[in-house]
């Protein structure tokens, strides 16, 4: 109960996240403690506070969604050796002493928060554990293979997967366009699931249910028309 009591206060203290961003990304918009401008309606899990362009600023709420690459300040209480500041890896997890890797993406600090207090009951009685989320990273999707300009993209707001191709500046000659697959994280973070699309059937036929809304990490690639697929051994 100690946890989520310091946890309620602390997740208020986080800050801005700049989106005046339109293109690829080699680092996407961080959390910081300055406040920026910004147009763009904030995802699910953070919000605008503040009056005025100059006031506003974006705050990660309770029920944010941790992903790749976010930044998070763990602390235990009246233990130093076990407080540290983390980025959640590529593979969702992170690692902690004592207790190795806790997976992070498609969890809430408060979920989190819980995992790593009860696994820290091994090794020490009633651990009082806070998180903090110091920059939000992982609001990015990935579109790769044959569109004209593949990369990492901010995901400002709702965004569909025709956006995302749009985005990237549509198909290359080569492309396959109704072998479109999406890579996303599975729950809590375990694995990769594979979502099948088809341009054709999105734009020509009743495929609109393929047309899916995009989470943060999601990884878009359009292979070519060309490419060999090799049989499996």
């Amino acid at each position: 109960m100690k946890a989520k009591v310091v946890f309620g206060v602390m997740i208020l203290a986080a800050s801005s996240v700049s989106l005046a961003v339109a293109g690829p990304l080699d680092q996407v918009p961080k959390v910081s403690l300055v406040a920026g401008a910004s147009s763009a309606t904030p995802p699910s899990g953070v919000r605008h506070v503040g009056d005025g362009a100059e006031k506003s600023s974006l705050t990660v709420t309770p029920d944010y969604i941790m992903g790749p690459e976010d930044v998070l300040e763990i602390t235990v209480w009246k233990n130093a050796d076990l407080s540290k500041q983390v980025q959640v890896r590529p593979d969702g997890r992170i690692s902690l002493p004592l207790i190795g890797d806790v997976s992070a993406v498609g969890r809430t600090a408060a979920q989190l928060t819980e995992e790593i207090s009860a696994r820290l009951k091994s090794y020490m009685e009633n651990p009082t554990v806070s998180i903090l989320v110091r920059e939000v990273n992982s609001y990015q999707i990935y579109v790769l293979g044959e569109v004209n300009a593949p990369g990492k993209y901010p995901l400002k707001s709702k965004t569909t997967l025709l956006q995302a191709i749009t985005i990237a500046h549509g198909f290359t000659q080569v492309a396959a366009r109704n072998k479109i697959v999406v890579f996303r994280f599975g729950k809590d973070g375990e694995g990769l699931n594979k979502i099948k699309a088809s341009y054709d059937d999105i734009v020509l036929r009743d495929g609109s249910d393929q047309n899916i809304e995009l989470k943060p990490g999601d990884q878009i690639v359009v292979p070519s028309e060309t490419m060999v697929v090799l049989p499996s051994r």
